[in-house]
């Protein structure tokens, strides 16, 4: 395998290994299926082109919800302890 065809794969295939920084399943397995088609479609000068978008587009709002859930549940973590610290009855 060649460096160029390597590269090529990597690039076709980003969208699902971003996809599995992702927490949930669904976007990993839609985000295969997409890379998969992509590399099909690839023997066409630009055929790539529209799927690898689409799947970066999936894979990019999974991770972005995985670390927005995080920052909400490290949010809700520091107002639990500050609120037991001051003596009050935990809210939740």
């Amino acid at each position: 395998m060649t460096a160029a065809t390597a590269g090529t794969l990597l690039i076709l295939f980003l969208p699902f290994l971003l996809s599995l920084a992702g927490k949930a399943g669904t976007p990993r397995v839609l985000c295969l299926v997409i890379s998969i088609l992509a590399l099909l479609l690839s023997v066409e000068p630009f055929g790539a082109g529209l799927p690898w978008i689409i799947g970066m587009v999936v894979a990019i709002v999974s991770v972005r919800e995985r670390i927005y859930e995080r920052q909400a549940a490290e949010a809700r973590r520091l107002k639990k302890a500050s609120s037991e610290d001051r003596g009050e009855a935990p809210a939740g």
